[in-house]
């Protein structure tokens, strides 16, 4: 095992898959010279050259649309967006395009292609640069959406993004960047759709994914703390979504949580929520609860975004509250 950097993680899943199929190239907004808004791509354009590793003007939509003409003749192309709060200018494409084509043509055109970039809230950012888009992709048929959490996750399920023939949705955390993790050495994948128990428990179950793992397992290690056992899970992909996995750990421990940092109306959450009381109604001892962001724009005033954003002493509080202890 080797310790490195979330980014590093992902450069490596870059480069390691680059070096393997020619087809491959990487293509954004400062990806190549200036080596990336946040050194995910450092060394790439020195090591693979400018036809692989191609910077762009400032207009998502026109290289969104290239790559994905790109992927229908044959090549493999990572779009790097310098914020997935910037996908919304690429919309057209991605949902109408993307997500289509390969239904639409039956089958005659494949889309290899990973469309990644930091995404949620960073610090500061206010209104139009802290946005978690995770619920508006995953609701469009076509696409898979996948959120690491930890430098390991990141490199394994990049490296299974670059090789699958669909359209992904990568989203990484603009905060988790500089996360240091163990990663395995030589070479290993995580296959999409799989989620992991990130610790075990067996008095409730708590969901979260991307940086709100961090945050169930700092409200696991409070809660080990007064003897109660949580189990953190973390889906990993949003879609598809390791449903079994979810439900197999409710039915063991009877109550749940779901922390998510996207706005809670049509949520990820609840869908997971929905699928939990189909699936376990009669395993259920509590309610299903989410703890999500706000229900509002984000704030500039650090002190007032961070009140929009779920945290460790709520969360142990809910789940205080779902275990009846508060």
């Amino acid at each position: 095992m080797r310790t490195v950097a979330y980014r590093e993680a992902l450069n490596e899943a870059l480069s390691e898959e680059m070096e393997k199929d020619d087809r491959i190239f990487l293509m954004g907004e400062e990806v190549g010279h200036y080596d990336g808004a946040y050194k995910v791509s450092k060394g790439l354009l020195k090591r693979f050259g400018e036809k692989r590793v191609i910077d762009t003007p400032i207009a998502e939509g026109g290289f969104v649309g290239v790559g994905i003409g790109a992927a229908m003749v044959g090549l493999r192309p990572v779009i790097e967006l310098m914020t997935w709060n910037f996908s919304f200018v690429a919309a057209d494409q991605l949902i109408n395009n993307a997500a289509k084509i390969r239904q639409m043509s039956g089958g005659q055109f494949t889309l290899p292609i990973v469309f990644r970039g930091p995404g949620g809230s960073a610090h500061m950012l206010a209104a139009q640069h802290s946005q978690s888009t995770e619920a508006l992709w995953a609701h469009i048929p076509g696409l898979k959406v996948v959120m690491p959490a930890n430098p390991k996750d990141a490199k394994g399920l990049l490296k299974s993004a670059i090789r699958d023939n669909n359209p992904i949705i990568f989203i990484e955390s603009e905060v988790m960047y500089g996360d240091q993790g163990e990663i395995p050495d030589g070479e290993y994948t995580i296959p999409l759709g799989v989620g992991e128990v990130k610790r075990p428990g067996k008095d409730i179950t708590i969901i979260g994914w991307s940086k709100m793992v961090k945050i169930a397992l700092g409200a696991a290690e409070q809660l080990a703390a007064e003897g109660i056992e949580a189990e953190v899970v973390d889906p990993r992909t949003i879609r598809p979504l390791d449903e079994d996995l979810i439900v197999e750990s409710v039915k063991k421990t009877g109550r749940c949580m779901i922390l998510e940092e996207g706005w809670p109306f049509n949520g990820v959450g609840a869908e997971i929520a929905y699928r939990i009381g189909r699936r376990c109604f009669d395993d259920l001892d509590a309610p299903v609860e989410r703890l999500t962001g706000a229900d509002m724009p984000m704030p500039y005033n650090h002190h007032l975004e961070v009140q929009c954003l779920p945290d460790v002493p709520r969360a142990v509080a809910l789940a205080k509250k779902l275990l009846y202890l508060e």
